[in-house]
């Protein structure tokens, strides 16, 4: 098969945000091409695969229209788009992604990399192919730090927007007694489900398609990476309505400067700010009920 591959190059600030997007379009994934700076430093070229079959221009016109829309909140350029035979794809979104370590004691660690853990360490094994989430964007290690600080054991945690499962996956390595992972992609489901199973926490994660209408219950931790207009969104459809008393909601997906537009949302939602976090232009809220629900 032939493919058409769509390329765009921003700074690494917005590398995950783009590939969120085309990975939503993209049925074979998406990959992170960094300079020698590596990502999280220079900029980063995002590149995604499209078939090319009766439908790859209405496919086409959908990236560009999807990069338009991102590009209302951070600077993205227009993507170029090339031919490319099938094998020239298969592994490249793995050449620039290593093992990271993030906050205290988290590591993740690409599936095909060799990593020895020290003790104390929470190993994540990760093979993020067609999903969002490698744990290289300041969003995503903003919320494992997040899960430093909030995740304890027996808690029951929601995890919106899950991705690869990498939050879920880390929590349940803490501890976390029970995990609901929700994504839209349907792509994401398969993979945040291989990535439970890989880490032998599959058993304590249920991974659903779909969004905040298949939510029922109440849980300790709540974890939404996402992008601000989402995430008003979801504070308008009650999100609040599913944080049992005394617990936390952690919202990131932010850039700095949005802050007071999702405090605000949040706020109408009877929720309040109670910590703040920033990485790089990437920010995360933590929120409480300003009362507890019966």
């Amino acid at each position: 098969m032939k493919w058409l591959e769509a390329s765009v190059a921003v700074d690494s600030e917005a590398a995950e945000a783009v590939a969120e997007v085309l990975a939503r379009i993209a049925p074979r994934g998406v990959a992170m091409e960094a300079g020698p700076e590596g990502i999280g430093a220079g900029p980063v070229t995002v590149r995604a695969y499209l078939p090319v079959d009766e439908h790859i221009r209405a496919v086409r016109r959908q990236v560009e229209e999807a990069l338009w829309h991102l590009g209302q909140i951070v600077p993205v350029p227009e993507p170029t788009f090339c031919p490319i035979e099938e094998q020239d794809w298969a592994e490249a979104w793995k050449k620039n992604l290593c093992v990271l370590h993030v906050g205290r004691r988290i590591v993740v660690r690409p599936s095909w990399l060799p990593h020895e853990p020290r003790a104390g360490e929470i190993l994540v094994e990760l093979d993020p192919g067609m999903a969002f989430g490698t744990g290289s964007h300041p969003t995503t290690q903003l919320c494992l730090m997040a899960l430093e600080d909030y995740a304890r054991p027996g808690m029951r945690l929601l995890d919106l927007g899950t991705g690869s499962g990498i939050l879920a996956i880390a929590a349940a390595k803490m501890g976390v007694e029970s995990v609901l992972a929700v994504d839209k992609d349907p792509q994401a489901v398969v993979v945040a489900r291989e990535n439970a199973r890989r880490n032998a926490v599959a058993e304590r994660i249920t991974v659903v398609e779909g969004s905040l209408e298949r939510v029922e219950g109440h849980f300790d931790l709540v974890l939404a990476n996402i992008i601000a207009k989402v995430i008003v969104e979801l504070a308008q459809q009650g999100i609040a309505r599913h944080l049992a008393p005394g617990g936390v909601l952690a919202v990131s997906g932010l850039l700095a400067g949005q802050e007071e537009e999702i405090a605000a949302a949040l706020g109408q939602a009877g929720l309040e700010i109670t910590a703040s976090k920033q990485v790089d232009d990437w920010a995360l809220l933590a929120a409480r009920h300003t009362v507890d629900p019966d």
